[in-house]
């Protein structure tokens, strides 16, 4: 159940919105164990100065095509699945809309299944 908020610069086409969008979610699927039916995204969109990030810091040269994406899930996982999902998902959007890998970053969150509420006010 992993909730994925997708962080870029304005000014992509709806195309590459949805194509990133699908990126995201194919990687998820294929190398993060999520059911096909399990998609919750947020894209936000940021004005030129309002997403901050260091061009070169661990990674990078960054360009203005820079990605951020993170991903608040249910349950941890292990370490090589962890890898493979970064893997799978910077190749696939460099595949699908010739994003630079090194304009990808993701940060991982974990939460207990009690801390969300899919609809009615219910717990899981």
């Amino acid at each position: 159940m992993p909730f994925a908020r997708i962080s870029l610069h304005r000014g992509k086409s709806p195309e590459y919105l949805k194509a990133l969008s699908q990126g995201v979610h194919d990687a998820l699927v294929q190398a993060f164990e999520v059911p096909a039916a399990d998609r919750f995204q947020v894209i936000h969109q940021h004005e030129a100065g309002e997403l901050i990030y260091d061009a070169n810091y661990l990674g990078g040269p960054r360009s203005h095509d820079f990605v951020l994406i993170a991903i608040t899930a249910g349950r941890s996982r292990d370490t090589a699945t962890k890898q493979r999902f970064y893997r799978v998902l910077a190749d696939g959007l460099n595949t699908a809309i010739g994003l630079d890998t090194e304009d990808v970053m993701v940060v991982i969150t974990t939460t207990a299944s009690d801390e969300w509420s899919f609809a009615g006010g219910r717990g899981n």
